[in-house]
């Protein structure tokens, strides 16, 4: 334990107050906090942890850290933990206080700035932790450094109390506890799937690292509460896996490359299944750039060139008569991308896409060398991939037939609209609403309850395809997905060689699936939010699309009519016999709406689609790799893993929601 502390005093020397940079102080974060972590939603909320962690994280690529803890506490405060070196706490020679004050109180100071002190790093460039300390009503640090535990408490970004001493310690790291201001973010509670979304990304993207999450929330009967544990030893091999968890594999290997070029790490896993969705995740630092990049423009020019010479040297193309397009190599292809980059350079306050031009050309070397070595040496899976290829053209091409069919019936966006979409006088896509509505009796109530300057409806008869088995040629052979393509006005690929929807023309920025609250509509539902997913993702990315939650009940006090109120859980039946009925159940008439069909107009109206009155769930994408996951084994062919996450999320989550 001795030489280990005198080894660990060492590397604190070389990690100290003279390592901190400052640029600029704190003054505008309180003031505007979205233009710092993108926004005061939940999404910002979570925002926070992210940032604390990625703290940890940098900790971890310098070869410092190797153990973060994440606790939810009871309170709703965030607790995080890492074994590193623990922030510096001598004093700041230019600033006059303590560097773990420096770093809590200045935006854009951080050893994040001293190349000998972070070779790379994540979060958002020494804002991160400082802001979260900005946006925060309660925060503690604790340093264990220089055998001892170091302390000191904030409150609204500024120190409650001097840096100070607690007790003695035999190991290193940095304990942040915080707790978020309400009078800042409009949503303040944390949610456990979302932060185990990220941790369980982070311990994929670093390979050896152990993340935990708990949540003393929540806790069983024992008293236990709800932890899981996250590691990962052989990194994106495994990130692949489980990502493709719910589809059939093409090839039973992944592809698994984890080199440096020009002086950049790369890190890229792929494989192919039988689906016909491209699903490619980019990181840099960690962050995933879901607008991609560089990197990601890398890696595709590395596949698509690589297999196509393959291919060709092959004669594997002989008798293929249609030209082969760049997407032909993606189809059924599940791959991460992940770089490592010193001084990246991040288009976009939010660091959605990389600009850096030489990571471009290191992924693209690094990939076809190693693709090209498997092809050789693997040739008849070599072969298999080759002629999914040739499979996904031939595809490619009967879509595109099918959709020029429709088009010269009925011009998909164009002036030919479904004859039972009872269409809106408002031509202002923004103010304008479409509800998707399951089944002809819920769709006429519909169209007599609706407000119709600016909703829109458009029944749905039966359970639309489930575009997640299905060839693109057969979703254009379908009647009902046709007629939303007419009524939304967005046309998909217009030439032969794109798959991307085309949404200059969409009619409505508000598109809200309406279906009964049972298992039935709960499924058609899954199926619509399967169909937008896979073919017209960006209504889910720009925030279109919603579900709407009409009520189980309608509750009236026996013998007065007039004193009734809508339901939506057994809470707020309880709640009204409670409040109501004065705790006397005998006193409720209790009716249970079984389907939308069940309401008259006005109660459809009123309960489910007057933006007074109505709750609607906005269909998020926070953790596009997640979301794949989820839709593959809701959608696809593997009984087993869909028994097993309806088991495990039943108690913790609406399915449908």
């Amino acid at each position: 334990m001795a030489e280990e502390f005198e080894s660990q005093e060492k590397i604190n020397r070389h990690y100290q107050a003279d390592n901190i940079q400052v640029l600029e102080g704190l003054e505008a974060v309180r003031k505007r906090p979205a233009m710092y972590i993108g926004d005061i939603s939940g999404r910002g909320l979570h925002h926070l942890v992210y940032e604390v962690v990625d703290n940890s994280i940098d900790e971890a690529l310098a070869g410092y850290a190797n153990h973060i803890d994440v606790s939810i506490l009871e309170d709703n405060s965030i607790k995080v933990v890492d074994n590193g070196r623990g922030i510096p706490v001598d004093m700041h020679e230019k600033m006059h206080k303590p560097a773990l004050e420096v770093v809590l109180t200045v935006l854009h100071a951080g050893g994040k700035f001293d190349k000998g002190s972070y070779k790379v790093s994540g979060g958002l460039h020494g804002v991160g932790v400082s802001c979260v300390n900005a946006l925060s009503d309660y925060l503690r640090a604790e340093i264990n450094r220089d055998g001892k535990i170091y302390m000191q408490e904030y409150a609204y970004g500024k120190p409650t109390c001097e840096l100070s001493v607690i007790g003695e310690s035999d190991h290193t790291g940095t304990t942040i506890i915080f707790h978020p201001d309400a009078s800042i973010f409009t949503e303040t509670v944390y949610d456990y799937e979302t932060l185990a979304n990220r941790l369980r990304d982070l311990a994929f993207l670093n390979a050896g690292i152990t993340l935990t999450l708990t949540d003393l929330r929540n806790k069983d009967e024992q008293g236990n509460p709800r932890r899981e544990v996250y590691h990962s030893d052989e990194g994106l091999k495994q990130f692949v896996e489980y990502i493709d968890e719910g589809k059939e594999h093409l090839i039973n290997d992944i592809i698994h490359i984890n080199t440096e070029k020009n002086g950049i790490p790369v890190e890229v896993a792929m494989t192919y299944n039988t689906t016909f969705n491209e699903n490619i995740f980019s990181y840099v630092n960690n962050i995933n750039t879901i607008e991609g990049g560089t990197h990601l423009t890398g890696f595709r020019r590395g596949l698509t060139t690589t297999l196509k010479k393959y291919a060709e040297d092959n004669k594997m193309l002989e008798k293929l008569k249609i030209e082969l397009s760049k997407e032909d190599f993606r189809d059924g292809l599940t791959a991460v991308v992940s770089v490592k980059v010193a001084e990246p350079q991040f288009e976009g306050q939010t660091k959605t896409k990389l600009g850096n031009n030489e990571v471009g050309g290191a992924v693209q070397q690094a990939v076809s060398e190693a693709l090209r070595y498997y092809l050789e040496e693997h040739p008849a899976q070599a072969k298999t991939i080759v002629n999914k290829v040739i499979l996904a053209a031939t595809a490619r091409h009967a879509a595109y037939n099918a959709r020029m069919k429709v088009q010269r019936k009925s011009p998909l966006g164009g002036a030919g609209l479904p004859g039972k979409l009872a269409d809106c006088k408002s031509r202002d896509a923004e103010a304008c609403e479409l509800f998707l509505v399951e089944g002809d009796s819920a769709g006429g109530s519909a169209k007599q309850g609706r407000n119709p300057n600016y909703q829109a409806i458009l029944p749905l008869r039966g359970k639309i395809l489930n575009v997640e088995k299905a060839m693109e040629h057969k979703v254009f052979e379908s009647k009902e997905i046709v007629d939303i393509f007419k009524s939304l006005g967005v046309t998909i690929g217009t030439d032969e060689d794109s798959k991307a929807p085309n949404m200059t023309k969409l009619r409505y920025h508000k598109i809200i699936i309406m279906t009964d609250a049972d298992v039935d509509g709960a499924h058609i539902a899954t199926l619509l939010m399967t169909f937008f997913f896979r073919r017209i993702r960006p209504i889910i990315e720009n925030g279109y699309l919603y579900i709407a939650t009409p009520p189980l009940y309608k509750c009236t006090l026996k013998g007065k009519k007039g004193v009734s109120e809508y339901a939506w859980d057994d809470r707020q039946v309880q709640r009204f016999i409670d409040d109501v009925c004065g705790g006397d159940g005998n006193k409720l008439v209790l009716q249970r709406y079984k389907g939308l069909g069940e309401m008259n107009p006005e109660q459809l109206w009123e309960t489910t689609m007057d933006p007074e009155n109505r709750m609607l769930k906005q269909v998020t994408l926070t953790n596009a790799a997640e979301a794949d996951r989820t839709f593959s084994m809701l959608m696809g062919e593997d009984v087993g893993p869909r028994r097993d996450f309806i088991e495990e999320h039943a108690t913790y989550a609406n399915i449908d929601a």
